[in-house]
């Protein structure tokens, strides 16, 4: 007996319908990999096309300006009277910044400490000397031996056991230092402050529970961990010291400022190339500073983060060796 024509038809339609459903199932399983377009910022490329065009204007404009004099600036640029006021600046900067951050230490554990005394006069001197000039500070100390031609030291209202000659004492560079660093140690001080207060509570009371020493929790336990807040802000004061070395101008005191306003005075013509001289300089001393911040800051977060920001050498060799394989890829396609 045969089917009927329906019933073939019917038959040869279901292994169809039954590879279809399979290939979809497959499709699911497995989809086809699409290359994923990135989001198109015609804004950003206009900003950065505004910027690299203002960047080349401006440095066209240096190299072609006959007002800043180039060949007056090599000639001055390592000139012995400028690189003496650069050796000044550096030895008034270093010895104020240990100077003023020894002191700033010392007022932020008086800011801190349960005595009442101790702590108002660190709030004194911190308030008094961020609320005078530098410059006024620098001035007051050159004209000091005005006021006392002489130091002594003794009991108060009593005989005195040594007495110093002040106008002896009050070099040029010791007025420099000494109130450049006064000045640091009020900034210090708060920045030393801050850091210490950043460290968590529980790390005081859990060396508190130990037994240590409060000394040993201060060096050991707290100012470690404190130095990853100090550090940065910090180093940004120490970049405002160096270039606030510039004021000892006004105290007869010739720095890197100084030597260059003296030159500059002698040789009018010379002002213009004589100023950027001394501010290439101050760019070199305080993208050194720069430099060793990164790395100090590097040292001390080993520890708080699980890797460590890559060093600049470490970014080169990196970028070096992606572009080695992007090259690779090309060349091999």
């Amino acid at each position: 007996m045969s089917e009927p024509p329906g019933a073939a038809v019917s038959v040869a339609a279901e292994p169809t319908d039954a590879g279809t459903a399979s290939a979809e199932k497959r499709s699911a399983a497995h989809p086809v990999a699409q290359r994923v377009l990135p989001l198109r910022r015609p804004g950003r490329w206009i900003a950065t096309a505004a910027v690299l065009v203002l960047l080349a204007q401006v440095v066209h404009g240096l190299a072609t300006n006959p007002f800043y004099q180039w060949d007056r600036f090599r000639y001055w640029f390592l000139r012995p009277t400028v690189l003496d006021g650069l050796v000044v600046t550096l030895e008034v900067t270093a010895l104020s910044a240990v100077l003023g951050l020894l002191g700033g230490v010392l007022l932020a554990v008086c800011r801190l400490s349960a005595s009442p005394v101790l702590r108002s006069v660190s709030w004194v001197y911190t308030w008094l000397f961020r609320s005078v000039p530098l410059i006024v500070v620098l001035i007051f100390l050159y004209n000091f031996s005005a006021l006392y031609q002489t130091l002594s030291l003794g009991v108060p209202f009593g005989p005195s056991f040594v007495s110093f000659d002040e106008s002896r004492l009050a070099t040029d560079m010791t007025v420099a230092v000494v109130g450049l660093s006064l000045n640091e140690a009020a900034y210090a001080s708060e920045v030393v402050r801050g850091g210490i207060l950043s460290v968590d509570q529980g790390q005081h009371e859990a060396a508190s529970a130990l037994g240590l020493p409060k000394r040993y929790q201060f060096t050991r336990i707290v100012l470690p961990q404190a130095l990853r807040s100090i550090t940065p802000n910090y180093v940004n004061q120490l970049i405002g010291l160096i270039k606030g070395t510039s004021l000892v101008f006004y105290v007869s005191l010739l720095d890197l400022f100084g030597s260059v306003q003296t030159m500059g005075s002698t040789y009018p013509g010379d002002i213009v190339p004589l100023l950027l001289v001394a501010t290439v300089w101050y760019l070199i001393l305080t993208s050194a500073v720069s430099v060793v911040q990164f790395y100090v800051e590097r040292y001390f977060a080993r520890g708080a983060t699980r890797t460590l920001p890559p060093t600049p050498f470490q970014k080169l060799r990196t970028g070096l060796g992606d572009l080695r394989e992007r090259v690779r890829k090309e060349t091999a396609v």
